[in-house]
């Protein structure tokens, strides 16, 4: 009763802020949609690893905050600068393709080293190594590029305007991240749900034993899960830094929070479940920060966002999209 109150509540707020300023509405949502979209590949990595060891794995995040500066430092060295000549996207899709492989290869060796001989330990062994992880990877990064943050010009995507709302534009470069988010999430549910490996993936997922027993590669399988992950984390690294322009040691901490919110929230373990919640965390974080009437502010969007996660746990823990489990399942 009191979810659907606070949900009532705040439909009425979005919708009397539609009513009163309509072009901030729809700029708002834009944004939020944009934000969502670079959130839900990374809440794809949580998804996926959870799916199949039932691990939150806290280390993600900064493997994508990795991926963002590996991204600024390729762009750096090739020189890449905006323009509409083919030359351009051939060398973005370069920065892409390293930036994606050296994610993954990162992930990889963290399941290996850190989380393989784990794999039987009580939940909470695995649990703290990740945080662990998570540490060690900040404080590479620290060493690597120092506590300040490194940048990008701000015209490293196409900034023309693809329309205008109220005379603001909508740019291209917002609209490259939605594009590139929507055939990723296909393609990852593609390859989870027809492949073969795939369907080692989700064997794997219900039985681990009984997956061994059919001649399964179990270790082969986890490594390829989290070399997914890692991907994934890579693709949005390069995409937050164009966007945004920088990457910081501790960027992966705070958008990893956010992006596991955005897994839990969508229902952790199933992926358009993790992109449907990362559009939504999208959406509140930007209705918060730029709606004119009685909005918050930006200053209470972590809280907004971290209460979520707590109301979602306590009343449904499944999440959106997520099936309920009996307990010990």
């Amino acid at each position: 009763m009191i979810g659907l109150l606070l949900v009532a509540l705040v439909v009425v707020w979005l919708v009397w802020n539609a009513i009163l300023t309509p072009t901030i509405f729809v700029q708002a949502a834009l944004i939020g949609v944009t934000n969502g979209a670079v959130y839900g590949l990374i809440a794809l990595g949580y998804t996926l690893v959870y799916g199949i060891l039932e691990l939150i794995n806290f280390a993600h995040g900064d493997v994508f905050m990795l991926g963002g500066m590996i991204a600024i430092s390729f762009t750096n060295l090739f020189g890449v600068t905006n323009h509409n000549g083919i030359s351009y996207w051939l060398l973005v899709l370069a920065v892409l393709f390293l930036s994606m492989s050296i994610c993954a290869s990162i992930n990889v060796t963290v399941e290996r080293i850190a989380y393989r001989p784990l794999r039987n330990a009580p939940r909470l062994a695995p649990l703290i190594t990740a945080i662990a992880m998570s540490f060690i990877l900040q404080n590479i990064a620290l060493a690597w590029k120092g506590p300040n943050a490194v940048t990008l010009p701000t015209d490293t995507l196409p900034q023309g305007a693809v329309f205008y709302i109220g005379g603001e534009p909508y740019r291209w470069a917002s609209l490259i991240v939605v594009l590139i988010t929507i055939p990723v999430l296909l393609a990852l549910i593609w390859f989870v749900q027809r492949t073969k490996q795939g369907k080692a993936m989700r064997a794997t997922a219900q039985d681990r034993e009984a997956a061994a027993m059919l001649g399964i590669n179990v270790n082969r399988t986890i490594s390829v899960t989290f070399a997914l992950a890692g991907s994934l984390a890579g693709a949005a690294g390069l995409l937050f830094t164009y966007y945004f322009t920088y990457a910081k040691f501790d960027l992966g901490f705070q958008l990893g929070l956010i992006a596991f919110t955005a897994a839990v929230l969508g229902g952790i373990g199933n992926l358009a479940g993790a992109v449907l919640g990362a559009l939504l965390i999208g959406l509140i974080q930007s209705f918060n920060e730029g709606l004119t009437w009685h909005a918050p502010g930006s200053s209470w969007t972590q809280s907004i966002v971290f209460s979520i996660l707590i109301l979602i746990l306590v009343f449904r823990p499944e999440g959106l999209l997520g099936e309920r489990t009996p307990e010990g399942a």
